[in-house]
């Protein structure tokens, strides 16, 4: 399976696309609230990725797992405070104490012995999309054809891995850190498939009236969780398990959730994901 990393050269007007229908990105997100609540401070390391954490009209960050971690971490004593970090270091960034967890629609299969865990307190299904007049029907159709993933996401290890046999050795995968630039290649037609997770492309379709088509096989059905540092002795991964368990239990996860996301709960079938 060959793999290359795209180049500024290569993504050329598309990149402008993508440019410009991407949401900002964040920098110390959440500060202000963070600040004056007078809690002191959990500093959450993430990335944009809508419909999860992203920014909205007047500046300040949104979406699933803002509206999660703040209301979790509130009922722990915390104020929470999103930043973006570079997703390729985030390990390197908690370990370091830099920040002080990791979250943003975070895949825990595969990781479970990187980190200690909370979760998964979602499910999530990692999926191929292509255009709408795409003759690719599955994932056997992706013999010789072009795919773009995010560099170090689930996607890109489950293509570059070769243990998948639904999926063609012959694929050419091109990887990104930039995962908004995937919708604007797909589109422009300079790759003819992207993989991500299904509610960030059905999010972006929403919010660019793109139409794309989704397989209905997925790569991978996953749980979502929250990554501590494994030399983190403060026990807040339990703290906020035990915390997702009072959210599911009041409510309050599936109203969160349903804000954004038809049929919410299904997303918080975590007990069928190994099922």
């Amino acid at each position: 399976m060959k793999h290359l990393i795209s180049r500024r050269a290569f993504l050329n007007g598309c990149t402008l696309l993508a440019a410009s229908t991407a949401l900002g990105g964040l920098t110390a997100c959440g500060g202000t609230d963070a600040k004056n609540s007078g809690l002191p401070q959990i500093l959450i390391g993430s990335d944009t990725y809508p419909p999860y954490i992203y920014l909205n009209n007047d500046g300040t960050p949104a979406g699933i797992d803002v509206e999660i971690a703040t209301e979790a971490f509130r009922r722990m004593g915390y104020a929470a405070r999103f930043e973006v970090i570079d997703w390729e270091q985030k390990t390197a960034l908690v370990e370091s104490g830099a920040i002080d967890c990791i979250w943003g629609c975070f895949s825990m299969q595969g990781r479970e012995t990187l980190y200690r865990w909370a979760g998964p307190y979602m499910v999530s299904r990692q999926v191929v999309a292509v255009n709408a007049d795409s003759s690719i029907q599955s994932l056997s159709d992706l013999a010789g054809k072009t795919v773009m993933v995010q560099s170090t996401s689930k996607p890109e290890g489950i293509f570059l891995s070769g243990s998948d046999p639904r999926i063609p050795q012959t694929v050419e995968v091109f990887s990104i850190e930039d995962r908004s630039v995937q919708y604007a290649m797909l589109a422009c037609g300079y790759v003819d498939a992207i993989a991500a997770h299904e509610t960030a492309i059905l999010q972006y379709m929403k919010d660019n009236n793109a139409v794309f088509r989704i397989l209905e096989e997925p790569l991978l059905v996953t749980g979502l969780g929250v990554a501590f540092a494994k030399n983190d002795s403060r026990g807040l991964d339990h703290q906020l398990n035990d915390t997702f368990a009072q959210m599911r239990e009041d409510g309050t996860l599936e109203r969160i959730v349903g804000k954004y996301l038809e049929h919410a709960s299904q997303y918080l079938e975590v007990d069928t994901i190994d099922a």
